[in-house]
């Protein structure tokens, strides 16, 4: 049996494979450390434990649940943007609980894009934005992001760019994987383009928190929830990247068409998650503020190891990443297999995330501040294992 022609187009998903060949060599024995990935070590908060637990044994915990969400879930949502963002939204038909944010960027694709539509793209970008877009037909334009603009839309270029067919555009701020940071007068700008252009633009808004003091959502533009849509999630910002529970936010006429969707794809969170959840949104400012010690930490750490390796860090403001260029010359991809070949670290090269990403390489912070000693350690010692 032949898979769909869908598939012609899509690659498996590159950490997936890499990370078959990094599991490989630790089972035979080799120390690898994995500086690859944005998956928090550290603990969710303990009340979400505590409430997982105690909900676990309530008369319909195990059965299906709503497929909006509990209404204590959608009002601690809207209780948390409204707290963090100063953007109010109405628990019932505003907010949509999602299980993770990745599946709503399938979700609403699926809700807004023909076979034949094209979607805004940004290189370098988060590789799902391009994978779904050819899932479901549609095709996906990349505009460039340049270190020289701090990673930010060139308005000019996009103006140039032929948006007869462009529906859709994806953002995503605390950029992914640079670290850079969006201000409310680009927001601002986006909201009038997309208005111009009749174009449905989405940020994709998870290190809203991390190392930055001051979270910014597109939907605090005025105006914004006519041409905009946030995901957001708590795998980032709360240590729950397992627990797989994001939200969607903006109009109801928007939620409505992804809640078509998501209808027919699965049955409900799982009742004690939810309720974990609820507590975890309920925390106070100090978990982030906590949260970010450790971040800020493991970064000044790592940023020495950039610097061994004679590499550049570039915007890295927020989010669990730091973005660096390689010494002229080296290509990413040849540079991150001699790492892992000869010292044992892995991290992503920079070509996952699009042609922009030829000559950088990106390191996660979600690794102990032991192993980035160690790292440094067997680069500086130039330690071959």
């Amino acid at each position: 049996m032949k898979p769909a022609n869908r598939l012609q187009h899509i690659k498996e998903y590159y950490f997936a494979t890499k990370l078959r060949e990094v599991r490989a060599m630790v089972t035979a024995g080799k120390p690898v450390i994995n500086m690859g990935i944005g998956s928090p070590d550290g603990a969710p908060p303990q009340a979400a434990f505590k409430e997982l637990q105690r909900t676990l044994f309530e008369p319909n915990a195990h059965q299906y649940q709503s497929y909006k969400g509990l209404p204590q879930l959608r009002e601690a949502m809207a209780q948390y943007y409204a707290t963090y963002f100063n953007v109010n939204l109405q628990p019932d038909s505003e907010i949509q609980p999602l299980m993770g944010s990745k599946e709503g960027i399938t979700h609403i694709s699926l809700a807004f894009l023909n076979p034949g539509d094209q979607v805004l793209v940004p290189n370098p970008g988060y590789p799902t934005y391009t994978s779904v877009s050819k899932l479901v037909g549609a095709d996906p334009i990349f505009y460039t992001l340049e270190e020289a603009n701090n990673y930010l839309p060139d308005f000019e270029a996009l103006e140039k760019t032929d948006l007869t067919k462009v529906k859709l555009m994806w953002l995503n701020y605390p950029h992914m994987p640079t670290g850079a940071l969006a201000t409310k007068t680009v927001f601002k700008k986006l909201i009038a383009f997309a208005k111009t252009h009749d174009i449905l633009v989405v940020n994709d808004n998870p290190y809203s928190h991390i190392l930055n003091n001051e979270p910014l959502s597109i939907l605090s533009v005025q105006g914004a929830k006519e041409v905009a849509l946030e995901l957001n999630s708590l795998s980032k910002s709360f240590n729950m990247a397992g627990w797989r529970v994001g939200m969607l936010s903006g109009s109801s006429e928007y939620i409505n068409h992804v809640m078509k969707v998501k209808t027919q794809m699965d049955s409900g969170m799982f009742l004690p998650l939810q309720m974990g959840v609820v507590q975890a949104l309920r925390t106070n400012h100090s978990w982030f503020t906590s949260l970010n010690n450790v971040y800020a930490e493991r970064k000044q750490l790592l940023l020495k190891l950039v610097d061994l390796l004679n590499c550049e860090v570039i915007a890295s403001k927020a989010g669990m990443f730091v973005w660096a260029k390689l010494p002229k010359g080296e290509t990413s991809e040849a540079f991150i297999d001699h790492l892992l070949q000869k010292h044992h670290i892995f991290v992503a090269p920079g070509t996952i995330f699009g042609s922009q990403g030829e000559g950088f390489i990106r390191f996660s912070l979600c690794v102990t501040k032991e192993h980035i000693k160690e790292s440094i350690n067997r680069i500086k010692h130039q330690v071959v294992i």
